[in-house]
């Protein structure tokens, strides 16, 4: 059992959780776009004033490794590798997908998962019809490997000719029309990605010190980051 600090950051949503001993006891989220690196110190401050706790209480620090978004991922691990070199505490990295599956599974389960064969299909939009998604089961085991997919109306078509699929994430609401028409597929459409999703994986790592090196550990961001062209006024870019 740990007192264990939680970070998401991979969209969105900015969020920060603290557990003890296995338990979410505060949390902190916004789904404020762009809005991470002003009020991430913040949160984690707060959190832990309200749980009357100092920096030297935590056990170790969790934080979503990706894939995402590129400068939420840069914002969430830097912040959670500064804490950690610091205090010298011990670092967690949870793959963000697996923590959506963790999140959607005990969602499914207070409504009575189906009996018959499922499985759950994070995924986290990557601009136009892409997704990064992986597939996994109802034990949280990945199925199929995480990668950037554009969706068409034959994706997941194996899968879903011999399980119900259930999609979800901000990736799945444009995924919908395309994959909405075949009877085994599910949409969770109110999924908001949590800190509180990580907490049972990093308790898992924590009792297996399966730990990161602080300072070389990187965000997972699958794809290299392409910068837009700047926008700047009577500035022309001629190929």
């Amino acid at each position: 059992m740990a007192n264990i600090l939680h970070i998401e950051t991979a969209t969105q949503v900015c969020s920060v959780a603290l557990t003890f001993n296995g338990t979410v006891s505060q949390i902190r989220e916004s789904r404020e776009k762009n809005s991470h690196s002003a009020i991430i110190t913040v949160f984690i401050e707060d959190i832990l004033k309200s749980a009357g706790m100092h920096f030297s209480g935590l056990d170790a620090i969790a934080v979503s490794k990706g894939p995402g978004s590129y400068t939420g991922l840069r914002i969430g691990v830097s912040t959670a590798k500064g804490i950690c070199y610091a205090l010298e505490k011990p670092l967690i990295a949870i793959s963000t997908l697996q923590s959506m599956a963790a999140g959607a599974k005990k969602g499914l389960e207070s409504h009575g998962t189906p009996a018959l064969p499922v499985l759950l299909c994070p995924m986290i939009d990557a601009r136009r019809m892409e997704v990064y998604n992986a597939l996994y089961d109802r034990n949280l085991h990945l199925i199929r490997e995480i990668r950037a997919d554009i969706i068409t109306g034959n994706s997941f078509a194996e899968e879903l000719s011999d399980h119900q699929v259930w999609f979800f994430g901000d990736g799945a609401g444009k995924c919908k029309p395309i994959l909405e028409h075949h009877f085994n597929a599910r949409f969770i459409d109110d999924f908001n990605l949590s800190a509180a999703f990580m907490e049972s994986l990093a308790e898992e790592k924590f009792n297996r010190s399966e730990f990161e090196d602080v300072v070389y550990f990187e965000p997972y961001y699958l794809k290299d980051f392409i910068p837009g062209i700047p926008k700047v006024k009577g500035l022309s870019v001629e190929g």
